[in-house]
């Protein structure tokens, strides 16, 4: 397998930096409990960020006091992220081609990315690059659609993700059947929520999903002005700070000793 980026990730990434930035929600302050006693990063641990997209989760990392390196293949998100962590090593690369020496890492972490290149050979790859006893990281927030007007945002948007990977289907986990690369998964929840205005948690979240920030610009005005008329269904979307639901899902997996 070579080392691609798919279309959706390249275009809509590139495009749509902006409102990644403002749209994404930061991380639960719980996950760092996690990130110390369940992963072991901490000062002196060397910890990389794949697909770091740029740098919301690699902030929470810096400020471990970890070595903190990033990886990302798109140009346009990783000028963000070493723009606002000037600190933090911002490598070019992809999870099938790490640009790291092997075992040059004490864990690996994919923040709200694995699904993009969850395949065998980016497994072997996080494997190579991973110390014996090293840990791979992989984190989700997850929007609650057991609110009514979450679900009907997903009503709007899930017409259009094509073929894009996406974490709600657990394809992800395939690559982790069957292998001996690594150990069994291993699953932590926190609740989260992303509180801001209207334009900021719902529109620049929405528009920064790949596939939408991938269509013409024509299409994602139309989806806009659909998420703009939730407003009148939902009073709750009214108010002038909203706090979106999230769920955070923080998995594990232990590298093993067999290649």
């Amino acid at each position: 397998m070579t080392s691609t980026i798919h279309d959706a990730a390249q275009r809509g990434y590139t495009s749509a930096s902006d409102h990644y930035q403002r749209g994404r929600p930061e991380y639960p302050e719980a996950l760092s409990g996690w990130l110390s006693g369940t992963l072991g990063v901490m000062v002196g641990s060397r910890v990389v960020d794949l697909g770091a997209g740029t740098g919301k989760f690699t902030k929470l990392l810096a400020r471990t006091g970890a070595a903190v390196t990033a990886v990302e293949p798109v140009d346009a998100m990783r000028a963000r992220l070493a723009e606002s962590l000037p600190d933090v090593t911002a490598l070019a690369g992809t999870a099938e081609a790490i640009p790291l020496a092997d075992e040059a890492t004490d864990v690996l972490l994919c923040a709200q990315a694995f699904h993009w290149f969850a395949n065998a050979q980016a497994l072997r790859e996080m494997h190579r690059v991973l110390r014996v006893g090293g840990r791979l990281g992989m984190v989700w927030n997850v929007r609650d659609e057991s609110r009514d007007w979450v679900a009907a945002i997903t009503e709007i948007i899930t017409p259009y993700e094509g073929d894009a990977p996406r974490f709600y289907t657990g394809k992800w986990k395939r690559p982790f059947e069957g292998q001996a690369l690594f150990g069994p998964l291993q699953r932590t929840m926190f609740p989260h929520s992303h509180v801001g205005s209207f334009e900021q948690v719902v529109l620049d979240r929405i528009l920064s999903v790949s596939f939408i920030a991938a269509l013409p610009q024509s299409e994602q005005q139309s989806i806009a002005d659909r998420l703009r008329a939730l407003r009148d269904r939902f009073p709750e979307l009214q108010a002038e700070t909203i706090a979106f639901p999230y769920a955070t899902e923080a998995w594990l997996a232990e590298r093993l000793v067999t290649a």
